[in-house]
This record gives structure tokens, C-alpha cells and sequence, in this order.
């Protein structure tokens, strides 16, 4: 996913968020420090399977050249568990996802945020607000961040073939 477009829709709903919580900030309910946990525990889930995923890849793809010896010093290689391509894209499509609605709900907080965090002073909500937004802000950048990099994890690399131009082959 383009990184301009994850700006554009964040910068957006922070806009769109502002609005409307200057309009009925004080219809709306607190809002606790709790709320946006869950996309730190999305962000975790999806850096730990990026982390994974590149592991097993670098494996498979250090099996297919047949770096598989051990070296001076180290065990012997564990056999290598391939990883099934549909897997693969399923958590590409997870990763787009999640990228995006973490710029999405990065805007939302960050609207919040722009609206409680100059109010602190008059407003004896805005304290705990501003805590919330600023946990919101990090949480749903985690989010962007580790989708980002499993969206990079499993983006297939150029092969070498990829790499020669038409006229530099062996010529008969």
C-alpha cells in the first residue's frame, strides 16, 4: 500500500474527527485508557508474524540454493517447513487492511487529541482524554508500522533473471 495514501486518509479523519469533536465533546462519553489496547495487541500479533514469515522464508529460500551445509561451528540445518503461497497472500491482504485502518484510526485519535490536548487546562475531562488520544495515536501507529512491514515481508523478491537486461544472457 502507498504510504502517501495511508497519510492522505490518516490526515483526513483527523481533520473529520476534529470537527465533530469540537462540535459534541461534551455529549460524548469518557473515554478510558483502555480502548484502544486492542490495536496494540493487533500490532504485536502482526510484527511477531512478520518476524516469523521472514524467518521461514530466508530458510526456504537458503534450502532452494542449498545453503543448507552447516558452517564451522554449527549444527546441522533443520529441514525446512515450506510456507504455502496462499498463506502468504492471506496475510498480504491482512497487512493492506490493517495498514489501513490503522492510519484510520491514527486520524481519528490524532482529531481527538488536537481538540482535548489545548483544552487541559479548562476542561477537567480533557486530562484523561488527551492520556486516551496520545495511547490511541501510538497504538494505531504500531498498527500502520508492523502492517507495513509484514506487507514488505511478503512481497516476492526479484529473482536473478529479473535483474539480467534482454542483451546480457550467454550468446551461442
Amino acid at each position: 500500500m502507498n504510504r502517501r495514501d495511508l497519510l492522505v486518509v490518516g490526515a483526513g479523519l483527523a481533520l473529520a474527527a476534529w470537527l465533530v469533536v469540537r462540535v459534541a465533546y461534551g455529549s460524548l462519553p469518557p473515554l478510558r485508557w483502555w480502548l484502544p489496547v486492542p490495536l496494540a495487541l493487533l500490532a504485536v500479533a502482526e510484527a511477531l508474524g512478520a518476524r516469523t514469515l521472514r524467518a521461514r522464508l530466508a530458510a526456504e529460500r537458503a534450502a532452494r540454493r542449498g545453503d543448507t551445509r552447516p558452517q564451522h561451528g554449527e549444527a546441522a540445518a533443520p529441514l525446512v517447513r515450506p510456507v504455502e503461497p496462499m498463506l502468504v497472500a492471506r496475510l498480504a491482504v491482512l497487512a493492506q487492511a490493517s495498514a489501513f485502518v490503522g492510519a484510520a484510526v491514527a486520524g481519528v485519535w490524532a482529531g481527538v487529541l488536537l481538540h482535548v490536548a489545548p483544552a487541559v487546562g479548562r476542561l477537567e475531562a480533557a486530562a484523561g482524554d488527551t492520556v486516551t488520544a496520545v495511547i490511541g495515536v501510538l497504538c494505531a501507529a504500531a498498527l500502520t508500522a508492523a502492517a507495513l512491514w509484514l506487507e514488505s515481508v511478503c512481497r516476492v523478491p526479484p529473482s536473478r533473471r529479473d535483474d539480467q537486461r534482454p542483451g546480457d544472457g550467454a550468446r551461442a
